[in-house]
């Protein structure tokens, strides 16, 4: 495959999650290349309604054909292999692509677990197979079984919330090894925890598992609880690309780009989204923070093209947003460097908020793909 632009300047990107997605939307609608986005999934996946999606009380995808700008070539494969020398990728389906450019956005998933019994016995949402594995399970799951979520994130705690408002007939524990949320900070935590005590979700904080069975989850106090099903969300882990492909990788194998986000091995080689560590920083992995990294990307890779210096990443946050069931949610406002405020928006109000933002997400996608340059984000704290 060639490029298909009058000066012959072709960007693949790797991954059509949020990151993947509005990078791909930005080049093209800017007409800065031709764009071929590679994504092993035939629809977009919302992963922030995955959670919906286990408990059937939402769906979580929707059509490339409703967010992509028209000229984007999308395939449907998995990328096994990039080979920077040659500047091609390789992919499932054994094609071969040349790029002049090329974005990493391939995301993240459920993490490995050095506990016992883990891979065995527990489910996880990480990804749309998972979640529908998970939604086919509870389906066929009867009255009183007992579901136990382990993990206290924003991942933990909306599973366990929608399980508990969408089954009441379950008994669903949470456990929470470092606490309810810790990262939405006193008061946020607090108005999760009281929601999910009116759900009737059983919480255990402080108490680390340390084995799970297919009928038991031990904890780390000698404590043992009955889980006919057992959840596990507590960690995420991204795809090996970068280290099989020989790039720089941080411990976890994100892959290493400087201030710009471009790969410390590849000028030719940009990262977005999950999968990358921008210059050692810490950014949390969300949603919030792909969209304005795919933006950035995109802006990279034109500056590239043109012969031009790229901005360096200008990444802020400004709330943390929880759904607690269909009726009420969490949102947090934070500082730009995504420390979390005193300030927060609860219940129906709460949900309402999460809602739209999960809505207005996709609107940026396709707004971009129909005006490049359109969206813009919160901007990191001054230095």
């Amino acid at each position: 495959m060639s490029a298909r632009t009058s000066d012959n300047r072709h960007v693949v990107v790797v991954g059509g999650g949020y990151a993947g997605t509005m990078a791909a939307n930005r080049l093209a609608a800017t007409d800065t290349a031709a764009v071929t986005l590679i994504s092993p999934t035939t629809e977009f996946v919302e992963r922030i309604r995955l959670h919906q999606l286990a408990a059937g009380t939402g769906v979580a995808t929707v059509g490339y054909d409703t967010l992509l700008h028209a000229g984007i070539e999308r395939m449907t494969a998995a990328v096994e292999n990039i080979d920077t020398a040659a500047h091609t990728v390789l992919t499932s389906t054994g094609d071969v692509i040349g790029y002049d450019r090329m974005i990493y956005a391939v995301g993240s998933g459920a993490g490995s677990a050095p506990v016992p019994g883990v891979a065995e016995f527990a489910h996880t949402v990480s990804d749309l197979d998972d979640a529908s594995r998970l939604a086919a399970v509870l389906a066929d799951t009867p009255a009183r079984a007992s579901v136990v979520v382990v993990g206290g994130g924003l991942t933990g705690v909306e599973v366990a919330a929608e399980l508990a408002q969408a089954r009441d007939d379950l008994g669903v524990t949470l456990i929470c090894g470092a606490g309810v949320v810790p990262s939405a900070g006193i008061r946020g935590g607090a108005s999760v925890t009281r929601r999910l005590r009116r759900l009737g979700v059983d919480l255990v904080e402080h108490a680390p598992v340390v084995e799970v069975s297919d009928t038991e989850v031990v904890l780390a106090d000698g404590r043992v609880i009955s889980a006919d099903i057992t959840v596990w969300t507590a960690g995420f882990a991204v795809p090996d690309l970068a280290t099989r492909s020989g790039l720089s990788t941080d411990p976890i194998g994100r892959l290493r780009v400087d201030e710009t986000l471009v790969s410390v091995d590849d000028p030719h080689v940009v990262g977005a989204g999950d999968a990358i560590t921008v210059a050692g920083r810490e950014l949390r992995m969300s949603c919030q923070a792909a969209l304005p990294l795919g933006a950035q990307a995109a802006n990279t890779v034109r500056a590239s093209l043109d012969g031009t210096a790229a901005d360096e990443v200008d990444q802020g946050f400004a709330a943390q947003c929880i759904s607690l069931g269909r009726t009420a949610g969490t949102v947090v406002a934070t500082h730009r460097d995504d420390r979390p405020r005193p300030i927060f928006v609860g219940g129906r109000a709460g949900a309402v908020v999460k809602e739209q933002v999960c809505r207005m997400t996709l609107r940026w996608i396709a707004g971009e793909g129909r005006r490049g340059g359109s969206y813009s984000w919160t901007k990191g704290p001054r230095r």
